[in-house]
């Protein structure tokens, strides 16, 4: 396993909220390995092999996608789309979590084939125990595909 390997590619902007995720996840010791992609654009070259070595070019997906929507380059719907598109990552599943509370981006999230759409609760406990579940539901207890050759059927 190299290093590019992750559990879970976390695709968030705000540094103030990325370190929030990782402390979650590290004090609850959800995740060990946490791929952070700081806009869509870089999130896309991870898992699609746009720059240097990928999930999808040696490597292997995440087991999750932790993705918010309002993000500079390329928006989380966009990189929502490209994973649902793909057939090499169809399946994996991607939890949107972001502060958005347009209801639009909640359907269009769904439609484009989101597992999950999670509001980001302003308080920073309720923040950590919503990123720990989200962790301990995607990685512990829900069952995903076979994967084979690294990749998910």
């Amino acid at each position: 396993m190299s290093q590019d390997d992750a559990d879970i590619l976390l695709v968030e902007d705000d540094p103030a909220d990325v370190e929030l995720t990782l402390r979650a996840l590290e004090s609850h010791r959800v995740a060990n390995r946490v791929r952070v992609a700081r806009d869509g654009a870089e999130a896309l070259a991870y898992l699609f092999g746009l720059a240097g070595r990928t999930a999808l070019s040696g490597g292997s997906l995440p087991r999750l996608v932790l993705l918010d929507l309002k993000l500079p380059k390329v928006d989380g719907l966009e990189v929502l789309r490209a994973v649902r598109a793909d057939e090499r990552t169809r399946t994996l599943p991607v939890v949107v979590l972001t502060s958005s509370k347009e209801e639009r981006d909640l359907v269009t999230s769904y439609r484009l084939g989101a597992n999950s759409y999670i509001q980001k609760p302003v308080d920073f406990g309720q923040f950590q125990e919503t990123v720990k579940q989200v962790g301990l539901y995607w990685l512990v207890v829900n069952e995903p595909p076979p994967m084979t050759h690294g990749r998910q059927a």
